[in-house]
């Protein structure tokens, strides 16, 4: 109580009202089967459209399990769910032997895809197991740093041509030769070779220009200079591979054709002793047999205002320079992700990616095992790992080795350009998951699994496992299985799946293994066009159409309108065709029918619970108390530790009683006056002394529900004309 100890004036805030009720949506779904990627651990995320479950649970194409091709019928049905009007899906990936894998998604029957260099300097592994793992990886280099782009090595020694370029070399850089001191500092281009642990620049394949004196340049003959030591060249000091590759366009005839492409104005006037070709990008000419002498012509169409011929000699390395690492220039480029082969659809991009192991983006922090953000690891395909202590050069060599050979070298003949292909491999579906996977375990730590991962999505209220009727041997079990969580988690129905090709008897007795009101079973399956492309129809089993079904019903017109003679959106047919004296050996046993009617398309032609008991008979009764419940329990949570007297009983009837107001107003409840449609008692009389010592609010709610007109009759009789 407020304590009022001075005098003043003292302003209080209090309520006249009741409080009031929110009611709980109803059109939530919830998806467990395999899938062709994505995570197996952990709370799910909310879908709001097939193409997020596509960019975080892969594409629909088949999955192969225990190495038998099968329709990815979770796929199928999630594509259903949205299509007929769902608005949100929760999605648990499953597989055989979930419950045994690890945070990352290893350690069950599915292997994650991967690929690594033979020193294992760069590891690229699929973030989640899965067979849509295997993709195809794609490098387009980004050279604006490089003086002469990488493109397709010509000759066996290709990639080992270097162009090295320095800016202002100061006097340290001096080894041998007769240069004096005053000479530097110097300007650098030149084709050089390694020696040892040095870079040789050979005589007559230099540009060496001395800046001592900025208004009288004067070149430093290559004599001069032999060698250079990679720890003394300045930072800006770079050394930059290059390629010889075949043009796009024809013309030349002598030795094999091949291109050079500058990724700025180059000045070659060393070699020709002609003016400085500020414009020059692109040489056009021939390669010598050994592939390292570049022919360059003349021409004006192919190579605009060379005015002579020009020959340049391309010195070969001995190796790879890892000595000279210090000097490489960096490479960045853009990864791109396809989904299958190299004609694959690009279902990711990583941009700017740098062969530095330690610059910002490196490859092992563009593409982390372990992302910080949530969502990053969701739809991610990829991660890489460098082994410690790797250099940039040696990053850049590990690619090259893990580029698929035909794509980088198409052939001299061949007009496509070089691709620089990466292949993934190695990745699985595993096994048929088991009831046990499609249970799955609560782990706080790792992450929880299965129908046990659900539990911490309370917005759930259908909740559905299609892919488990393929399976005969434990597809009950697995029904099983859901049942239970329904039940558990109170506020669910779900949907049961026949089995393909059942016939009436079958489907008959496979409706006896089950007896309860959260539980609804449709039959026969769907026939819808194949969404892959691989064939022209599919047969897929009808929940995820359902599912979609509940929720356009609940949004159109409400929870308590069965969802029966709906439209089935995406259904070319039915797998059987059920007719009216068929449905009649149905129905009474609650086996809810898939029809097709002459103008009218099809349709659900059914909305029974698979309950023995006949007060909950009807799937729109069952779930419409459900709503009731769920809307009156959240929405009263205030009165939780209220002092339980006149005062709180007369809140709660108010409550209640508006809220059931308003859904008789809205057309919900039986009844031609609110005194008809519902009561709430409150009060001495459904409360005894016990229950009040025992802090026990007791309210007592009946409501008169609508349910669905099954049976439509119309009596007819003869009248005379005079009566």
């Amino acid at each position: 109580m407020p304590e009022y100890l001075a005098p003043g004036v003292f302003i209080e805030e209090t309520s006249f009202r009741q409080k009031s009720i929110e009611g709980v949506g109803t059109s939530v779904a919830a998806l467990v089967g395999p899938t062709r990627c994505g995570p197996l651990r952990g709370t799910p995320e909310a879908l709001t459209s097939f193409a997020e479950f596509e960019r975080v649970y892969g594409d629909a194409s088949d999955l192969t399990l225990r190495g038998t091709a099968e329709l990815n019928f979770t796929s199928h049905a999630a594509r259903a769910f949205f299509d007929n009007g769902g608005k949100q899906l929760f999605v648990a990936r499953v597989v055989q032997g979930v419950n045994s894998t690890n945070a990352d998604g290893s350690g069950g029957s599915a292997i994650a895809a991967s690929v690594a260099d033979a020193a294992a300097n760069v590891t690229f592994k699929a973030r989640s197991p899965g067979t849509q793992g295997n993709y195809t990886l794609e490098i387009v280099w980004r050279d604006g740093e490089n003086l002469l782009k990488s493109e397709q090595p010509k000759v066996a020694a290709a990639d080992k041509f270097y162009y090295l370029e320095a800016s202002g070399v100061g006097e340290a850089a001096k080894v041998t030769g007769a240069i004096a001191a005053d000479r530097f500092p110097v300007d650098l281009q030149a084709i050089v070779r390694l020696d040892g642990n040095h870079l040789r620049i050979d005589a007559a394949r230099a540009v060496i220009t001395s800046k001592a004196d900025p208004a009288n340049p004067a070149a430093v003959g290559a004599n001069q200079i032999t060698v250079l030591d990679p720890s003394k060249l300045p930072a800006n000091a770079r050394l930059a591979r290059f390629y010889a590759r075949q043009p796009t366009s024809g013309g030349l005839s002598n030795g094999t054709a091949a291109v050079l492409t500058l990724k700025k104005p180059a000045d070659l006037s060393a070699f020709t002793k002609g003016d400085h070709w500020g414009n020059l990008l692109v040489l056009r000419g021939t390669l010598d047999a050994t592939g390292e002498v570049l022919t360059i012509k003349a021409d004006a169409h192919l190579n605009p205002g060379v005015a002579a011929d020009l020959t340049l000699p391309l010195a070969a390395l001995a190796s790879v320079p890892d000595a000279a690492s210090a000097v490489v220039a960096l490479r960045n480029f853009d990864l791109e992700v396809r989904n299958g082969g190299p004609e694959g659809e690009v279902i990711y991009v990583y941009g700017n990616v740098s062969t530095s192991p330690d610059g910002d983006r490196s490859l092992a922090r563009v593409l982390p095992q372990t992302p910080q953000r949530k969502q990053e690891a969701l739809i991610s395909p990829l991660a890489c790992t460098l082994k410690a202590g790797v250099t940039g050069a040696q990053v850049l060599a590990a690619l090259y080795s893990l580029f698929d050979g035909p794509a980088l070298s198409p052939g001299v003949n061949s007009l496509q350009d070089p691709r620089y292909l990466i292949k993934l491999g190695g990745g699985s579906d595993g096994g048929v998951p088991a009831a046990i996977d499609y249970a799955g375990e609560s782990d706080e730590v790792k992450g929880s699994t299965g129908l046990a991962a659900l539990e911490a999505v309370e917005d759930v209220s259908i909740v559905m496992v299609p892919a488990a009727a393929a399976h005969a041997e434990t597809h009950s079990a697995v029904l099983m299985e859901m049942l239970k969580h329904c039940r558990r988690m109170r506020y669910r129905v779900g949907i049961v799946d026949s089995r393909e090709g059942m016939s009436l008897g079958e489907v008959r007795s496979f409706r006896n293994d089950f007896d309860d009101s959260r539980l609804a079973l449709y039959h026969p399956w769907v026939v819808i066009s194949d969404p892959t492309g691989q064939r022209r129809e599919i047969t897929v089993p009808p929940a995820g159409f359902l599912a979609g079904v509940y929720a356009r019903t609940d949004v159109d017109r409400g929870v308590h309108k069965a969802p029966a003679n709906e439209v089935v959106l995406g259904a070319l047919r039915f797998e059987q065709d059920i007719n009216q004296f068929q449905q009649e050996l149905l129905n009474p046993n609650g086996i809810n029918c898939l029809r097709s009617f002459a103008g009218r398309g099809h349709r659900v032609w059914g909305g029974r619970t698979l309950a023995s008991d006949p007060e909950w008979k009807y799937l729109n009764v069952r779930r419409y108390f459900l709503y009731l419940e769920r809307s009156i329990e959240k929405s009263t949570q205030w009165a939780v530790f209220e002092p339980n007297g006149e005062a709180l009983w007369a809140n709660i009837r108010s409550t209640v009683a508006d809220f059931l107001f308003n859904e008789w107003k809205n057309g919900r409840l039986l009844g031609g006056a609110p005194k008809d449609a519902y009561f709430v008692r409150c009060d001495r009389s459904t409360m005894t002394q016990n229950d009040l010592d025992n802090g026990r609010l007791v309210c007592v709610v009946g409501v008169a529900p609508l349910r669905p007109a099954e049976f439509v009759i119309f009596r007819i009789g003869q009248k005379t004309a005079d009566a």
